[in-house]
C-alpha cells in the first residue's frame, strides 16, 4: 500500500462544460480507520453522467466527490469487514476511503466474469437498464424499443438485456457512425442512427416506419420529443437522464406533442436505481451464465490510472467513450 493517499475535490461549479480546472486532486496522508470501520484501497472507479448533474449543487465544493468503486480491504477494525476482501462503495474518486460495514458490501466472484463487471453490466449500470425494463417498462417478448444514448453505460446494458429478454426491433441513437456499427454489430442492435444526421422524429421514424411499444430515455430533449411521436398506443416511456441538457446554457427543447401522450394513452415514469437493490440477485440471475457462456460480454471503456479519472469523466460527457467507462488502478490485482 502506497504511503499517501489521493482524492479528487471539485473546486468550482461549471457553467456549461466542465473544465479539468474544475478538478483537482488533492494528497493527505493515508486515512486510518477508527474503530467500526475499515480502510479501503480502491481499485476501480466508475464514471457516470449523473456525475456532471451533481457538480450544479450535489458535489460539496472542496471535497472528496463520492461514486460507485471497487476495493480491496487493508485495515479493518469491524468483524463484518474482512481484510483481504472485495468490497463495493460509494466512497470514491479517491484512492483510498474509510467505510463502514453499512457503506460497503462484499461482491461475489463469479467463475469467467471479471471484477469490473460488477461496475457495468453487473453494477449500477446494468441494475439501471434491467429495472428500467422489467420493473418500469413491464417489457414483454417481441416488443420493439428504442434507445437513446445507446452507445453509452446503459445503452449498451439495455441492448443486451432487451436482446436476451427477445425484444423485437432494436432501435437505437447515437453520435457517431462508428459507435453505430459497434452496435449493430456486437450489441444486438437492429438499426442505430447518427442524430447529427438529421431531425431525430425523421431518423426514427426511417429506422422504426411501424413505430415502438418502449422508448427508453437516457436523453429527453429532441430525442424525447421524437419518441413520443413514434410510440404506439399505451407505450411507455422510461426516464433514465437527460444527458442533452446536463452542460447545457440554452432554454431546455420544449416538447411540442405532449397532447399526444393523453392522445395514445402512453405512459411515462421515471425511476432512482437505488430504490431497487432488492433486485440485484436476479440480475445476477439472469446476466451471469450468459457471460460465463460468452453469449454476451460487458461493453466497458477501460482507462488506466487513477489519475486519468477526470479526463475519463470529461470524455464521457463528450460522447467519447463507447460502453461503461472504467478507471482502473495502475497493477490491480484481483
Amino acid at each position: 500500500m502506497t504511503e499517501t493517499a489521493l482524492t479528487v475535490h471539485q473546486t468550482a461549479r461549471p457553467h456549461g462544460f466542465p473544465t479539468p480546472g474544475h478538478f483537482t486532486f488533492v494528497e493527505s496522508p493515508m486515512p486510518e480507520s477508527l474503530p467500526g470501520t475499515a480502510v479501503v484501497e480502491n481499485l476501480f472507479w466508475s464514471v457516470d453522467p449523473y456525475h456532471r448533474e451533481m457538480m450544479d449543487a450535489g458535489f460539496a465544493l472542496n471535497a472528496p466527490l463520492e461514486g460507485r468503486t471497487i476495493g480491496r480491504v487493508v485495515k479493518s477494525r469491524h468483524p463484518a469487514l474482512n481484510e483481504g476482501e472485495i468490497v463495493l462503495h460509494r466512497q470514491g474518486w479517491r484512492t483510498h476511503s474509510v467505510v463502514t460495514p453499512e457503506e460497503a458490501r462484499a461482491v461475489p466472484r463469479f467463475d469467467g466474469v471479471p471484477l469490473s463487471a460488477h461496475l457495468s453490466i453487473l453494477g449500477g449500470t446494468g441494475l439501471t437498464a434491467y429495472v428500467g425494463l422489467t420493473r418500469i417498462a413491464e417489457f414483454r417478448e417481441g416488443q420493439d424499443l428504442f434507445v437513446s444514448a445507446a452507445a453509452g453505460g446503459v445503452g449498451t446494458a439495455t441492448g443486451r438485456l432487451a436482446r436476451l429478454m427477445g425484444a423485437g426491433r432494436l432501435v437505437g441513437s447515437t453520435g457517431k457512425p462508428e459507435k453505430a456499427a459497434y452496435l449493430t454489430e456486437h450489441v444486438g442492435y437492429d438499426q442505430v442512427f447518427d442524430y447529427h444526421s438529421g431531425p431525430a422524429a425523421e431518423l426514427l421514424a426511417k429506422a422504426a416506419p411501424d413505430g415502438i411499444d418502449l422508448y427508453m430515455d437516457n436523453v429527453g430533449g429532441e430525442h424525447l420529443e421524437a419518441a413520443i411521436s413514434s410510440l404506439r398506443q399505451y407505450g411507455r416511456i422510461v426516464r433514465i437522464g437527460t444527458i442533452a441538457q446536463y452542460n447545457s446554457t440554452n432554454t431546455p427543447h420544449a416538447l411540442r406533442n405532449l397532447p399526444d401522450i393523453v392522445e395514445k394513452s402512453l405512459r411515462m415514469e421515471g425511476f432512482l436505481v437505488r430504490n431497487y437493490r432488492d433486485v440485484q440477485d436476479e440480475l445476477y440471475e439472469f446476466v451471469v451464465p450468459h457471460l460465463q457462456s460468452g453469449r454476451i460480454t460487458p461493453d466497458e471503456n477501460v482507462i488506466d490510472g487513477f489519475g486519468g479519472i477526470v479526463n475519463g469523466f470529461l470524455g464521457m460527457l463528450r460522447g467519447e467513450n463507447q460502453g461503461k467507462v472504467i478507471v482502473r488502478a495502475t497493477g490491480a490485482d484481483v
